[in-house]
């Protein structure tokens, strides 16, 4: 598989922005919340995420929050949404702001999605309001040529976010609560391995929550399918310096490493996220208490190259022939690169 880990056209690195809002809305349970912010609307891919500072300037909420973004317009110069839920007194703060209010917003940051080179059928798999940053994912799949197939689900359906969206964009569109109050009745995991078999999925795009995104890779696993995870985690700085957002991320190396969501994610691949451990520091993680470095190797000296042997008589295999009892090369699959960590948030 091939995957474009970071595509060219953006101007390189964050901006931070005097903001002015443009509009504030009620979306069920959560609020959308659109910011003129020129800077950071030319320099987003999706999966990228802002820093917004909340409280005003005389606040004792000092940390900014992380919200990944939904979309960006060109109006007004280029314009920012993000999705959010009211769980605290700075978010609470950021749903109070109204229309020509500023905001101190930092962005675009983190690692954006990677997306195939070529054509590939995508399932873009969302959980609650994580949905919000696979649409502008969707819209860049679909430019590539890419069948797009969406599974939403919450625990409701006042918290799921997007539904029509994905089905008036999507090839389909799978919804799923857990009270049956819209779409099917259950989670989207329990829906997974059918909409896998019915879409041909070749690549899975996932956000939300981190039960989710581990039963999602669980899955996705049994079906060899590549699974680029979007991770909710925590942030306090956004900007990799104060280490509130690591979790356990294993290396090419084999090596586990606490690695930041901010900066080194927040879109990592799944399959070596330690999911079990998230919250924790593994035993064997780099730099733990007690770790020590694997013992190195020595190098083994190169044997000298022997001349090829001629061969006796007419015995041998014949060019183009393939040898006896090899099977035929099996059909590679397309999409995001195996073996390559997640990039893109």
């Amino acid at each position: 598989m091939t995957a474009d880990p970071a595509e060219p056209g953006g101007a390189p690195g964050p901006a931070q922005v005097k903001g002015t809002v443009l509009t504030v809305r009620r979306v069920d349970a959560y609020h959308a919340m659109t910011v003129i912010a020129p800077g950071v609307a030319a320099r987003f891919r999706p999966g990228q995420f802002v820093a917004v500072a909340v409280g005003g300037p005389e606040t004792s909420m000092l940390l900014r929050r992380a919200f990944s973004i939904h979309q960006v317009r060109p109006d007004h110069g280029g314009t920012v949404e993000f999705v959010f839920a009211v769980t605290g007194p700075g978010t609470r703060w950021l749903s109070e702001r109204r229309t020509r209010d500023t905001l101190d917003v930092a962005g675009p940051l983190g690692r954006p999605f990677p997306v195939p080179r070529d054509p590939v059928n995508a399932l873009l798999v969302g959980g609650g309001y994580g949905s919000a940053p696979l649409f502008a994912l969707g819209d860049r799949l679909r430019g590539r040529g890419c069948a797009v197939d969406y599974l939403l689900g919450a625990a409701s359906v006042d918290r799921v976010f997007g539904a029509l969206t994905a089905r008036r964009s999507g090839r389909s569109a799978v919804i799923a609560t857990e009270d049956g109050s819209l779409g099917a009745r259950g989670k989207v995991t329990d829906l997974l391995a059918q909409v896998i078999h019915e879409a041909r999925t070749d690549v899975i795009y996932a956000c939300g929550p981190m039960g989710m995104l581990r039963t999602v890779t669980a899955l996705a696993r049994r079906y060899d399918i590549p699974v680029q995870a979007l991770v909710e985690e925590s942030m306090a700085c956004g900007t990799g310096v104060c280490m509130t957002c690591v979790l356990p991320v294993v290396g090419e190396d084999g090596v586990t490493r606490m690695t930041r969501s901010c900066v080194d994610g927040p879109v990592f691949r799944g399959d070596l996220v330690r999911w079990d451990d998230v919250g924790t520091v593994p035993f064997e993680a780099l730099g733990a208490p007690g770790w020590k470095p694997r013992p190195q190797a020595k190098p083994q000296p190169q044997p000298q190259p022997q001349p090829p042997a001629r061969p006796q008589g007419g015995g041998g295999r014949q060019p183009g022939r393939r040898a006896a009892g090899r099977g035929q090369p099996g059909r590679r699959r397309s999409g995001p690169a195996a073996g390559r960590s997640g990039h893109g948030r």
